[in-house]
């Protein structure tokens, strides 16, 4: 994809605006955006040699003894930041890229790791395409879970009271160069949408990030808090993060076949990527689903997928092939429905493109489409239809995950093994906890 901007671009921008201060943002492996600012005089400076920091205190970044690091920023990333003051004392944002001092890419940087995957797609011909829809809750503030509205799905003013909200917030997006396709209310009381128009996986990786930190800021300044955390309320749906994707080639979109025998419009090469989401979903679930509440959420019942199946008009279906329309070629995709709004963007983009990329290099075959109601099934029905569920927790998930040959191998050692850590310490620390439900249920009669 070509720049949108060049150094000089934001150099002239810069001085012309009186911006005074540039916020150069990066994300933990965890997926925490993190930031610094330089002065408009360190700018020029910072495109050519970086901008030095410690890693050492960064979620999986490098250990004291190691922890020299060096941002170098995107010059096509660079917006100015809305919420902050616009005509003198500005400020701007670019996403940087995470070097070691030496100038090579630092393997505990995230967006290295999806820009690695990206190549290898590339190399075989492909470029990624996704379109994520972002669910999150508006909350009165950060301190409970007190709604803003009763409202319900596609549900508007006078029970839609963050309609305003939702406006304020895309035409924010908007203003930061992020095209926005729809927003809505969803199904929980106080529980909305926001679904960015697709681009190319690294520049929606960009935007998720800017999106997730949009919301959050146009909420603070009306006096409410919004949140991505996967299920804040027990007995409603939790939130999800489905994410559209799709590969083209220098034939256009390489999902699409109309001869296919099968009829569903799919070539081998979309029914192979589906086949590898399908078999590696139990290894990556722990990237896409990465706290111990996404799997709060992970429950038959309210429409968040478990079993992993495919289908066209199934939604309790893991993975969603949309009917495909004539003359729309271009849109045939892939929706997986498991991910969350609180996994890592780049990350996640990664261990799902390596999971397709590794069904077409084995020649995966799609299994049969899933027509009927998964949650109705029995258990016997789901044995013998041989329908396999996600992790039902963080503690299998992470299990499944650090035994991963092909994760190892996506993220690269460095991101592997620190993240089996962390989670690993999150589960345990989990696990000790003696809740308020415990403690309801068994005092008085134990």
């Amino acid at each position: 994809m070509a720049a949108k901007f060049d150094k000089d671009y934001v150099l002239k921008t810069v001085e012309e605006r009186g911006i005074h201060f540039i916020r150069f943002w990066f994300t933990d492996v965890l997926g925490f955006l993190k930031s610094f600012a330089v002065t408009d005089a360190e700018l020029e400076g910072a495109f050519a040699e970086g901008m030095g920091f410690d890693g050492s205190s960064i979620e999986g970044f490098s250990r004291i003894q190691e922890s020299d690091m060096v941002a170098f920023p995107n010059p096509d990333s660079f917006q100015i930041l809305p919420w902050r003051p616009q005509e003198g004392d500005g400020v701007g944002r670019m996403f940087c890229d995470v070097m070691n001092p030496d100038g090579t890419p630092y393997d505990g940087d995230p967006r290295y790791a999806l820009k690695r995957i990206l190549k290898k797609a590339a190399d075989m011909g492909y470029t990624m395409y996704v379109g994520p829809e972002l669910e999150f809750f508006y909350f009165a503030d950060s301190e409970g879970t007190e709604v803003l509205d009763k409202g319900g799905y596609f549900d508007l003013t006078p029970l839609d009271v963050a309609s305003d909200l939702r406006r304020e917030t895309v035409l924010t997006l908007e203003k930061l160069g992020i095209p926005v396709e729809y927003s809505h209310h969803e199904v929980a009381p106080s529980q909305h949408e926001i679904d960015l128009r697709y681009a190319d996986a690294l520049t929606m990786a960009d935007n998720v990030m800017t999106y997730r930190l949009t919301v959050k800021e146009i909420a603070y300044a009306n006096g409410v808090y919004a949140t991505f955390m996967p299920k804040p309320i027990y007995g409603q749906n939790g939130s999800g993060m489905h994410v559209h994707q799709s590969l083209f080639n220098k034939d256009g979109n390489a999902f699409f076949d109309a001869k296919d025998p099968e009829g569903y419009n799919l070539s081998p090469i979309g029914k192979a990527y589906i086949a590898g989401l399908l078999k590696y979903a139990p290894e990556f679930c722990a990237v896409t689903n990465q706290f111990v509440n996404s799997y709060k959420r992970l429950v038959p019942g309210y429409e968040a997928p478990v079993y992993i199946t495919w289908a066209r008009r199934n939604r309790s279906a893991m993975v969603r092939v949309p009917m495909y329309k004539p003359g729309k070629e271009v849109a045939t995709r892939v929706e997986l429905r498991c991910p969350d709004p609180a996994a890592n963007p780049y990350l996640a983009f990664a261990v799902m493109l390596g999971a397709g990329l590794k069904g077409i290099e084995e020649g995966l075959t799609l299994p049969k489409e899933a027509t009927n109601n998964i949650f109705e099934m029995t258990d016997a029905e789901l044995k013998k239809a041989k329908i396999k569920t996600l992790p039902g927790d963080l503690g299998e998930a992470i299990a499944n995950f650090e035994k991963s040959a092909l994760m190892k191998e996506v993220l690269g050692e460095h991101i592997h093994t620190y993240f089996v850590a962390n989670k690993k310490a999150e589960w345990l620390e989990y696990i000790s906890q003696v809740s308020q439900w415990e403690q309801d249920r068994y005092l008085e009669i134990l």
